[in-house]
């Protein structure tokens, strides 16, 4: 079970991370429609695991491409700003939840009588 430190620093990563993405990476590649879900943060405070969530499947290579070339500037930046012992390594993971939940949708939406369907 994760204390509340733990999920303290999971969360200011988390927020740091993505307003550094938004504000400060030049790439082309990451303008779009994606989210930092969340972070995973050793306790050790080495690495970084960032969970990304990308709607358009089609531009998910070139969005992983550009953030782990940039990962290394993120995390410099991401040094000035928080004020722990370590600054971790960062490594951007896809998060398949949000497709996963369009995917049960649309399955349950198939599924359902038609009548059933608009009652809910």
């Amino acid at each position: 079970m994760a204390s509340f430190r733990e999920d303290k620093v999971n969360e200011e990563v988390r927020r740091e991370v993505d307003r550094i993405i938004r504000d400060e990476v030049n790439d082309p590649r990451v303008k779009g429609t994606y989210a930092i879900t969340r972070a995973e943060v050793t306790r050790d405070l080495r690495q970084a695991k960032i969970y990304v969530s990308i709607l358009e499947d089609e531009l998910a290579d070139g969005l992983f491409a550009a953030l782990t070339r940039a990962a290394g500037f993120i995390r410099s930046v991401l040094k000035k700003r928080l004020t722990v012992r370590y600054t971790p390594e960062l490594h951007f993971v896809r998060d398949q939840n949000i497709s996963y939940g369009l995917h049960i949708s649309k399955i349950l939406k198939d599924v359902l009588p038609e009548d059933e369907s608009e009652d809910h």
